[in-house]
Parts: structure tokens; sequence; C-alpha cells
């Protein structure tokens, strides 16, 4: 009963968590789109009120890229071939069918939904947990699935594009998206209430690892080739949202968040 009711409690604190993150950062979003001119790029519209900041804080994570992550990427490289980056990959993604499964349902996209529960038989089976995409191999392709992008299928606009130190770009509903997406994550209540949170954050930091690897290259590139590196990556994020609510092929991915558990 102890166990149960201490288990209700944090519930409820993470409940009360996401609450307050969704009034802040919606707060944040709309008091700043009154007053700042959207930027219009094609068919893309960037609202950027708060480029001073996101600057700083984009030149704050530049410097750790080039002296604490790109030298873990190497490093991580150094030591596992290619062939062991992509089962890991593969593993992570297996577990993170769950969510995708939920977002494809609460978006009406029943086909998708049913694509997933398909990938995860196979490759949770005959893939030896996801180790291997067997199901890829037959022509059913991994798609990743937000929360944000839920939120986008329903109508809801991006909100204030946002810089979070050592995290990266993305915008007010798209962080909210990640966080609902670590409330809703099975495995995530599975390892609470087991008390093996430190699995759970482990499991983040791999992902944030295989992301960032994945966007090694991609990243170097652009930054070669641009005059503006800041407003580049900004004009990529947007474009690969779009393409991933439209289900079409993206390269550029933005991390998951780390769901903290403490004291408010």
């Amino acid at each position: 009963m102890a166990t149960c009711t201490k288990r209700c409690v944090n519930n409820t604190k993470q409940g009360l968590k996401l609450a307050l993150i969704i009034a802040s950062t919606l707060t944040v979003s709309a008091c700043a789109q009154f007053k700042h001119e959207p930027i219009v790029e094609g068919n893309l519209v960037i609202n950027d009120p708060l480029e001073e900041y996101n600057r700083d804080i984009f030149a704050f994570n530049q410097a750790v890229d080039k002296v604490v992550i790109n030298p873990v990427i190497k490093g991580y490289r150094a030591v596992a071939p290619k062939p062991a980056r992509t089962g890991i990959r593969n593993v992570l993604r297996n577990l993170r069918s769950p969510v995708n499964f939920i977002n494809e349902v609460l978006q009406g996209d029943f086909d998708g939904a049913g694509k997933v529960f398909v990938r995860t038989a196979i490759n949770s089976t005959l893939g030896i947990g996801g180790l291997f995409d067997l199901a890829g191999h037959e022509g059913i392709e991994y798609e990743s699935e937000d929360f944000g992008q839920t939120l986008a299928v329903w109508g809801v606009g991006h909100g204030a594009y946002v810089v979070v130190p050592f995290i990266g770009p993305s915008s007010t509903r798209d962080y909210l998206g990640y966080f609902t997406d670590s409330m809703m994550d099975p495995l995530r209540w599975y390892l609470f209430n087991i008390d093996e949170q430190p699995l759970y954050y482990s499991k983040l930091g791999a992902d944030y690892l295989d992301i960032r690897d994945s966007l090694y290259d991609v990243l170097q590139e652009l930054d070669a080739s641009s005059i503006d590196y800041y407003a580049s990556v900004r004009s990529t994020y947007y474009q690969q949202r779009q393409a991933q609510v439209l289900d079409q092929t993206s390269q550029f991915s933005a991390p998951s968040i780390p769901d903290y558990d403490d004291d408010l």
C-alpha cells in the first residue's frame, strides 16, 4: 500500500509538472508572438521573437559541441563501427514504438498505426528485440511520430522558436510535445514503477547520443556551407518538422528531452 501511495504521489507530481510546463510555454509563446513580425521563407512561417536570446544560446551550444559533444561523437564512432551503431539505433527505435503507435492513433492515421504494430512485432521477434530492422528490409519503413506532430495535425501552430542550452532548436509546441511523449511512454511508467529510473535516463542518454551521431555529418556540412549558420539551422528545423507532419522524408531531428524527477 505504501509503495502504491508513493507511486501515485510521484505520478501526481509529474502531472502537475507537465501542467506547469504547458501553462508556461503557451504563455511565453502567446506573449512573444504579439511583439514580433514572423519570418516568411517560401511556404514556411517562422516565429523567432526570442532571436537575440536564441542566438546567444546557439553560440553557447556551438562551443559545447566543439569542446564536448563532437569529441564524444568521434569517440563513439571510433569504438562502435557503423553496423553496431545501426543496431543500437534499431533497438532505440523499437523501444519508441508504443509512443509512435499512440501518436499515429491520435492523428487518425490508422494505416500508420498498423505499420508501427507490424514493424514492432517483426523486429521484436525475428529481429531479436529490434536489433535488426527486418521490417524495414521488407518495405515497412520506420517513421518517428511525436506529440508535437500530433498537435500540428490538430491545427496547433509552432508558437515561438526556442533554442535550449545543451539540447538545441525546437518550438514551444514541439518541446511541449516531447514532454508529453515522455509522460505517455509505457517504458517510462514501467521503469518508474519498479524504481529503475536510472535505466530510463540511460535510455534517454542513448537516444541523445544516437541523434547527435545521426546529425553530425549533416550539421558539419551545413555549418561549412552557411553564411548564417543560425538561420540555416532554424530554416532546416522548420523544413524537417513540416516534412514529418506530412509524412515525407527528412534528415534533421530534434532530441528527446529528459524528464527529470526533481521536486517542484
